[in-house]
């Protein structure tokens, strides 16, 4: 028997849980298929931009979400040799938000579930994975087929199915949508590392220089460490062995071995394949990719989460009316891309550009400090030299082109602080 919903809505992300969450304040009937039981991964993009806090005020969630565990980045600061500079200092940014906030990403995707089961329209399903669309006799998709965790295949009907599963889409992938890649020069190891000292709650700091390139983020009790490796090249490090890992970033950044007692072995030390691509064209008839299903982000700057989150925003306010009389034309579709096609491709040049000039030199051992690249050298010296444009920097990477706003339909008075 097929089953059926005013929208389906592929993967509980932070794009799809947000989208869910505003279709279901329009009255839209909506369903969120996730793949998983949980939203329990580590290692997930787990920085929250003033934008997307903006975004929770508006909701009625900024009280709630306040509640949660978190640190504070006030400011991002990078060392290239013996060089340290200000990046980006959101300090200087409009109030209240001033900061980046690092919640546990299935803390936020808790909040906004929570949120969203108040509303009589939405469903959640846990545990129910995607295996492809349905389409009419015209191409049109009318929904997707999907099995669920004790292994049942279901088909579920909607006018529209948006695809917010991920950078392997699989949606992606069954509408026969191509991205176009861009080549980037690094994969990302990620790993633990014991706090020592003093350093301030949240910071952000990175190490350039010697053929090495990490950020570390101040997490509280633990360093969240990001060390870049050449693309391509995890196997042949890890080859290497453990201590040589080990010793490489604690002369990057002064760690103890005490620190580093943690990473025992290659099983704490997570690979993240790096990728980089956007669609030409983010929809057919019946369907719509949105966030990383669209456009995979490199992880500078940690901007996928909130380009992902700004892309739901801008499609609930397109797409409600258009689901509430049950039909969605490709028109509707192609304005979800219009509005957020800018935002995108700025911020992946952005991104383009520090691989170039930043972490393509760190990894392949040519960034010198007596010599750097000409535009580099001029970057970190206006920098030094006018920190007012830092704030420049934190606004174009904490609020970013075009932000996206709540509807009216989706806005609800501050809500009570609750546990």
């Amino acid at each position: 028997m097929t089953e059926r919903t005013g929208c389906c809505v592929v993967g509980g992300g932070p794009a799809g849980m947000v989208l869910g969450l505003l279709l279901a304040r329009a009255g839209v009937e909506v369903t969120v298929l996730e793949e998983h039981h949980d939203f329990l991964r580590d290692f997930r993009g787990d920085t929250v931009h003033p934008s997307t806090l903006r975004l929770l005020d508006e909701l009625g969630l900024g009280e709630r979400f306040a509640e949660l565990p978190a640190a504070h980045m006030a400011q991002m600061r990078i060392q290239v040799g013996g060089t340290t500079v200000v990046m980006a200092d959101f300090r200087r940014l409009r109030p209240p938000h001033r900061h980046v906030a690092m919640v546990p990403q299935w803390d936020f995707l808790d909040l906004l579930a929570t949120a969203a089961a108040e509303e009589p329209t939405f469903t959640l399903r846990m545990g129910s994975e995607v295996t492809g669309l349905r389409t009419d006799a015209t191409g049109r998709v009318t929904g997707v087929r999907y099995r669920d965790d004790g292994g049942v295949e279901h088909e579920l009907a909607a006018p529209l199915t948006v695809g917010c599963d991920g950078r392997w889409s699989v949606v992606r992938r069954a509408a026969g949508l191509r991205p176009v890649g861009f080549e980037v020069p690094m994969d990302v190891w990620q790993v633990r590392v014991a706090k020592g000292g003093t350093a301030a709650d949240g910071e952000v700091f990175g190490r350039f220089g010697g053929g090495q390139a990490a950020v570390t983020m101040d997490r509280g009790d633990y360093y969240q460490a990001a060390y870049l490796i050449p693309k391509g090249s995890d196997g042949a490090r890890r080859a290497e062995g453990l201590p040589a890992f080990r010793r490489r970033v604690a002369e990057l950044f002064g760690w103890s071995d005490d620190q580093l007692e943690q990473v025992r072995s290659w099983d704490d030390v997570k690979l993240l394949r790096v990728e980089m691509n956007r669609l030409r064209r983010w929809y057919r008839d019946g369907v719509l990719c949105i966030g990383d299903a669209a456009h995979a982000m490199s992880p500078v700057g940690g901007m996928g989460v909130n380009l992902a989150v700004q892309d739901a925003v801008a499609a609930a306010r397109y797409l409600a009316e258009p689901l509430r009389r049950g039909r969605v034309p490709t028109s509707a579709l192609a304005k979800v891309q219009r509005r957020r096609a800018l935002p995108v491709a700025v911020a992946q040049r952005s991104q383009r550009g520090e691989h170039e000039l930043l972490l393509r030199p760190a990894l392949d051992g040519t960034l010198d400090e007596e010599a750097l690249p000409l535009l580099l050298r001029l970057l970190l010296r206006l920098l030094r030299r006018f920190p007012v444009l830092s704030g420049l920097t934190g606004y174009l990477g904490g609020v970013g082109v075009r932000p996206e706003h709540a509807p009216a339909f989706a806005r609800r008075p501050r809500a009570t602080s609750r546990r």
